[in-house]
């Protein structure tokens, strides 16, 4: 006898997961030459041959000592920079050169993060069925995504997809999709990159006529991506979307939310004014963004990988507590603002089991 009719949507039900989507493990990776933010002013102008710029040189310490950040780590350095002496002439092309470069050393570092996630995880990398991977440092085809499939191992059919100069919001998009893919396919493994090493903007100072906003913006990205500033208070638009996002999503989940403190927060540290304005616009207390600061103080910003650094930092901070300590709060939000501007929003559920961790 024939079978009976499948309908469509029951079918549909059996290629989806079952539950939510859950973080199983997070992996982070640095370039090894990091160099202390005090120093980095004379470091910066040394290896720029700029030491000549003597009134920029002391903007740029005064910047650095109302940053918040204590060191950077930099895939470039002075032995890098003395096989390309291109890089420090604005008069001699080096587009190319850069773009090699970035396209060689973006794979290898995301592989060293992936391999710890995979690590802590504890399943093998062939079971990743999923890739989204998410950078603004450069764009070339194949894509750095492919190299990485190759690098880890993965299995052919593995289903890629990249991101491209989302900027600093890509980190929480990236991860918004890997979610998506994973409650919406049966199985599916889904394996959220956010990679940043950016060679393309590095370059050296000009005449000492150069507009300082552009020398600022310059310095910024050479340590490892862009720290941007939107002002001593958060704009009453992006102010107004935050808390109308998070008052219909915490609405939705039956979240029972008194204050913005009873959540625990994963904002992007783009720049201690970013942290100091989230804080002062949704009156949080000093702590709630300890994880944010302490990643801006030990790594600076990363662009859309740093938001992966303060989640990390949080479940750390979580598992460290000891049973005397007060409880911590089950529900949260992750915050990363981008280029428009752009604000993507993430509300999560932690546990202190990482593989438990709703997203």
């Amino acid at each position: 006898m024939a079978s009976a009719p499948v309908n469509v949507c029951q079918f549909r039900r059996t290629q989806q997961a079952e539950g939510p989507a859950a973080v199983l493990a997070i992996g982070t990776a640095n370039p090894p030459h990091s160099v202390p933010q005090d120093e980095f002013p004379d470091y910066f102008f040394r290896v720029s041959k700029s030491e000549h710029l003597t009134d920029l040189k002391v903007k740029l310490k005064r910047i650095c000592e109302k940053s918040g950040i204590k060191k950077r780590f930099f895939h470039i350095n002075e032995e890098i920079l003395g096989a390309h002496p291109d890089f420090n002439d604005r008069e001699k092309p080096s587009l190319e050169a850069r773009i090699e470069m970035t396209a060689t050393e973006v794979p290898k570092l995301a592989a060293c993060a992936a391999a710890n996630a995979i690590t802590e995880w504890g399943r093998p990398a062939t079971d990743i069925t999923h890739i989204v991977f998410s950078t603004y440092s450069g764009a070339r085809t194949p894509s750095a995504d492919l190299r990485l499939a190759s690098l880890l191992g993965l299995r052919p059919s593995v289903c890629r997809t990249t991101l491209s100069l989302h900027g600093c919001s890509g980190g929480v998009r990236a991860l918004h999709l890997a979610k998506d893919i994973a409650e919406n396919n049966h199985g599916a493994r889904a394996s959220s990159r956010r990679l940043e090493i950016p060679h393309l903007v590095l370059r050296p100072h000009g005449r000492a006529t150069i507009p300082m906003t552009e020398d600022a913006i310059t310095t910024q990205f050479a340590r490892g991506g862009m720290d941007y500033h939107i002002g001593k208070q958060v704009p009453t638009i992006v102010e107004q979307t935050i808390k109308q996002c998070l008052l219909d999503v915490t609405g939705t989940l039956g979240i029972d939310v008194v204050t913005w403190n009873d959540l625990f927060w994963a904002v992007h540290p783009g720049g201690r004014a970013i942290l100091d304005s989230v804080e002062a616009a949704l009156r949080l207390e000093t702590e709630k963004l300890a994880a944010s600061r302490h990643v801006l103080s030990e790594y600076g910003n990363m662009s859309s990988a740093t938001v992966v650094f303060v989640l990390k930092e949080l479940h750390h901070r979580l598992t460290a507590k000891d049973d005397g300590d007060e409880e911590t709060a089950e529900w949260g939000v992750m915050i990363a603002f981008g280029p428009g501007i752009t604000v993507e929003i993430m509300i999560l559920r932690a546990t202190t089991n990482l593989k438990e961790n709703y997203v």
